[in-house]
């Protein structure tokens, strides 16, 4: 029980504080958003309300420390704007677009990106596979995506050569970059590491890095309809 009750935090803790800085003020809002519409809208579950800090918020800040000096981040799949609108708030200095396939979470990623005033956030309706060549990006995130392996033919084309998908996963990391290695090889992948993002205790997350290294295979084509 002492470890669980560690991993609870609120936005006037002193390490929250702390730790996000000057977006802190920010992340706050979008936690009461979250906490209010987010449950009524069907983006999060009410169970999650007490641990938003702890397993969503804090653990989306951590990716943080791994995002580049300047450039263009991707968030796949934002869902409720985790981690992208977190990340956004942390550095708003960089380019980040918010990618989600379903109507109903794209208005609300919009209402969140206006309400928050994040001018340089972009929320793009699709799915990542359909907007290969649309970016260069510079980093890729995904949390709770798909497992490794589908989650890299989707992502690594939307990279510049250079650029890195940051992977949020969690205590099967390992397993599942060695079931996934014939296939980030094949898409142009390397550089592949395990890591652990820094947070306040009881509030960080593993994240797979992977570097595209090498060219993108080229898609079949589909075929014609009669």
């Amino acid at each position: 029980m002492v470890d669980e009750i560690e991993l609870e935090r609120s936005a006037d803790d002193p390490e929250v504080m702390e730790f996000l800085g000057g977006a802190h003020a920010t992340i706050a809002r979008f936690a009461s958003m979250l906490a209010d519409e987010g449950v009524t809208r069907g983006l999060i579950g009410p169970r999650e309300v007490p641990r938003l800090w702890s397993r969503h918020l804090l653990n989306s800040a951590a990716v943080a420390s791994f995002l580049p000096p300047s450039g263009t981040v991707v968030d796949i799949g934002s869902g409720a704007g985790l981690p992208g609108v977190v990340l956004a708030a942390l550095r708003p200095d960089l380019d980040v677009v918010l990618v989600e396939p379903m109507e109903r979470r794209t208005v609300w990623l919009r209402h969140v990106v206006e309400s928050l005033g994040l001018p340089r956030v972009e929320v793009v309706r699709g799915r990542a596979e359909d907007l290969v060549g649309r970016w260069g990006a510079d980093v890729v995130t995904a949390r709770a995506v798909a497992p490794l392996d589908r989650l890299v033919p989707w992502t690594l084309p939307l990279l510049r050569t250079g650029g890195v998908l940051l992977a949020m996963k969690g205590d099967r990391a390992v397993e599942e970059v060695a079931a996934a290695q014939a296939v980030i090889a094949s898409h142009g992948g390397g550089d592949v590491q395990v890591i652990s993002a820094p947070s306040i205790p009881g509030c960080g997350t593993t994240v797979v890095r992977v570097r595209r290294v090498g060219p993108i295979p080229s898609a079949p084509r589909r075929a014609k309809r009669r």
